[in-house]
């Protein structure tokens, strides 16, 4: 079953942001902050934080609900008032339903509404608002997905699990959240304390702080009356975050200072008087990581005051999420771009662009980055060699290119990185000059060349590290020296750690030693999550050790790959459980019971596995690898006829999938049935064509019963738009085999290539 998940992994959705509520009460600690800190307070009202949420009103929702409406392929939804109450008549699939919209989410540059579809369970609707002013092209309700019609079988259908609220996007909207999934009735209660993103988000619950600074405290009819939510007794903590300090009170202890010919200030703390070089602690930025980041939660709900990697799991700098060079691809927030930048190696932080409060820029343009990088060398047409009056000559467009997500939400780059044409041709990655301008990157590198004398600053580690992102092949000593180069961000070495299991050759307990013993918590966790490419044994030497790490992601990490070891130490068992508690958690869709049935597979305990499994379709039918692993289950069991009747199944629910046909096709080759395995693996090509397994287990069935000359035709077409080495090989092996010249030559030139 572990290949099949290994198959699987770059086809699961890591859409990882997993939280939920429902039932809401009234809780007043965070209009009790006001009176002590009505500036701050008065800041944050117009954050999107005070905003991220919000009782569906007529003084937040900023839709048109006078009787409009907007059809997209097959929907259509008609959006309308009843008194004060709002409402969306959705018409798809013949049929059509009114639902009272119950809360808005977000204000700009878009908003989106949220209706209840079973108790206690929210879903995002499928229109959302564009906030954004009519000359922007905003003031209009468009689809979710524009350029597709979302039928009820896709995952990302409005009614599945990914667009949950409860699950996908309500911890990070909402203060003191608890998912509270029931496993047993398939269903959320959840709890939140107050509806938005508010003071005890980031500073932790600070009620017997007020209690204690304040005795003469009234409660206080202000404008936060509209917080709401249950509030949990066994929480009250009183944590004040490091960001709590005042502005002057955070001068008094460090600043940023550019010394006499540098070009870059350099972060110095007073001692004895003096302000001296120093590392900075950025522990704090944890508390903003827990949501501006792509991460699988191991905890129900976010606890400021504890680490990171205590309650997630984060997404490394891998494909389809980054671009091979590290820049943003898909919709992966912040963390992972602003780890492998230069400004958070040199101590840069969030509040040092952001105020703490309403987290608007502290300065608009370039006076921003003039903060700390000097006037002389960096402003103006000296550095960036436009003028002052082009849009190139600010900083961030040339250093933070954005890319736009949910239709309208265009977000910059946090890796702070420089253009890289070479890097762009060779791999896609886009550059910013290209951003701008409708030219090729031979032209920007020719630019780039007659400006500064060279068009790129990466290392020779660097250009391998692209290189192995890109998926080049790297042979696991290769992989070692990129993540034993200290001149690497470290998220970048830890990510080349985790692609160790992909070489399939043997790494043994020296290879991974250093990086188990790191200082470096990233490094610890990549290095617990290649764990799996030791051999059992080797795993039982210095590796064991990651089952007490300091933080529950590596610890986790690390046991999931000792279970099966027959390990009965204290540790593994602690540990064990803080793995099946994280999977339970995320039982609200597929992945969370699917990775519990492997663990309950790898303990013997094959009826859990099988029941964990039929559970995720239930909880999530659209999801492929629950169906393609109870198959395998049956295999193994031997359960020939439901085998194929699950696959059948995943077939019929998922029409537009190759992978159920891929998987019948293999069926029926293992059961001698190569005629009928063709028709699959042929309709497997056509649903994917992009996929080289698709064509290559093709190949093979048409050579098996002896058609190796239609094989090799089909192997000259996919490789023109799938040009991947194995397809290349195979049909290079197959035309010697028919004795074909011609088409050996052909595939000889495509490997010289």
């Amino acid at each position: 079953m572990d290949e099949v998940v290994s198959r699987l992994f770059s086809l699961l959705v890591l859409l990882t942001m997993a939280t939920n509520a429902s039932v809401f009460a009234q809780a007043p600690e965070a209009a009790n902050c006001v009176n002590c800190h009505k500036e701050q307070v008065k800041q944050w009202q117009v954050s999107d934080h005070a905003k991220a949420m919000d009782h569906a009103t007529n003084s937040s929702v900023f839709a048109d609900f006078d009787n409009s409406t907007i059809k997209h392929f097959t929907q259509t939804a008609h959006f309308f008032k009843n008194g004060s109450k709002f409402f969306a008549k959705l018409t798809e699939g013949g049929v059509t339903t009114t639902f009272p919209i119950t809360y808005v989410f977000g204000h700009y540059p878009l908003q989106q509404y949220l209706v209840e579809t079973q108790t206690g369970q929210f879903q995002v609707f499928p229109f959302a608002w564009d906030t954004r002013d009519k000359k922007e092209g905003g003031q209009r309700w468009y689809p979710n997905y524009p350029s597709e019609d979302m039928a009820i079988n896709d995952r990302l259908h409005w009614k599945q699990p990914l667009q949950n609220w409860n699950g996908m996007c309500a911890d990070c909207h909402s203060s003191g959240l608890k998912r509270n999934f029931d496993t047993d009735t398939l269903s959320f209660n959840s709890q939140f304390d107050e509806i938005n993103v508010s003071c005890k988000s980031c500073h932790g619950d600070v009620l017997s702080h007020t209690v204690n600074n304040n005795s003469d405290f009234e409660e206080n009819d202000t404008e936060l009356s509209h917080l709401s939510g249950p509030v949990d007794e066994s929480r009250k903590k009183f944590t004040i975050k490091p960001h709590s300090l005042s502005q002057n009170e955070q001068k008094s202890l460090g600043k940023w200072l550019l010394k006499e010919g540098s070009s870059i200030a350099s972060w110095h703390e007073k001692k004895d008087g003096e302000f001296v070089p120093a590392s900075r602690n950025n522990s704090f930025m944890d508390t903003c990581f827990a949501c501006h980041s792509l991460r699988s939660a191991l905890t129900d709900g976010i606890e400021p005051q504890q680490p990171f990697l205590d309650q997630f799991s984060p997404s490394l700098l891998i494909s389809p999420l980054y671009f091979a060079d590290g820049q943003i691809r898909e919709e992966v927030y912040v963390y992972g771009s602003f780890l492998q930048s230069r400004m958070y190696d040199a101590g840069v932080n969030c509040i040092d662009c952001h105020s703490p409060h309403s987290m608007k820029l502290k300065i608009e343009g370039n006076g921003l980055c003039l903060q700390c990088h000097s006037v002389d060398t960096f402003q103006g047409e000296i550095h960036s060699k436009h003028t002052q009056s082009e849009e190139a000559n600010q900083c961030i467009n040339c250093h933070m290119p954005s890319r736009t997500y949910m239709g309208v939400d265009a977000r910059r780059d946090h890796s702070f990185s420089i253009p890289t044409p070479h890097i762009s041709a060779k791999t896609d990655a886009p550059n910013a000059c290209i951003n701008c301008h409708d030219k090729d990157n031979a032209w920007v590198s020719k630019q780039l060349i007659q400006w500064y004398g060279r068009d790129s600053t990466l290392s020779s580690i660097e250009e391998d590290y692209v290189s192995l992102m890109h998926g080049n092949t790297f042979s696991n000593q290769a992989i070692l020296r990129i993540a034993h180069s200290a001149s690497l961000p470290v998220i970048k070495r830890a990510t080349a750690l985790t692609m160790l299991p992909s070489t399939n050759q043997p790494l043994n307990n020296k290879d991974l030693r250093h990086f188990i013993q790191s200082k470096e918590p990233l490094i610890r966790l990549a290095a617990a999550q290649a764990g799996r490419a030791l051999p059992l044994h080797e795993r039982m030497k210095t590796y064991v050790k990651l089952l007490d790490d300091e933080y529950r992601a590596i610890r986790i990490a690390a046991a999931n790959n000792l279970i099966g070891s027959g390990l009965k130490s204290k540790s593994f068992s602690s540990a064990l459980s803080e793995l099946t508690l994280s999977n339970k958690i995320n039982q609200w869709r597929g992945e969370g019971s699917l990775n519990q049935s492997l663990v309950e597979y790898k303990l013997g305990n094959v009826g859990q596995a099988e029941e964990l499994l039929k559970q995720g379709i239930i909880v999530d039918p659209y999801f492929e690898a629950s169906y393609i692993n109870l198959a395998e289950f049956y295999r193994a069991q031997h359960k020939t006829q439901l085998e194929k009747q699950i696959l059948l199944n995943g077939a019929e629910n998922m029409p537009k999938s190759d992978l159920f046909n891929y998987a019948l096709g293999m069926f029926y080759i293992r059961n001698q049935d190569k005629p009928t395995a063709l028709t699959y693996f042929k309709k497997a090509t056509a649903l994917a064509p992009d996929k080289p397994q698709n064509w290559y287990v093709y190949a093979l069935a048409l050579d098996s019963i002896g058609e190796t000359e239609t094989g090799v035709s089909i192997l000259k077409n996919a490789i023109i738009t799938t040009p991947d080495s194995s397809l290349i090989k195979l049909g290079l092996s197959l035309s010697r085999k028919l004795g074909d010249e011609d088409s050996t030559r052909f595939f000889q030139s495509k490997i010289r290539q």
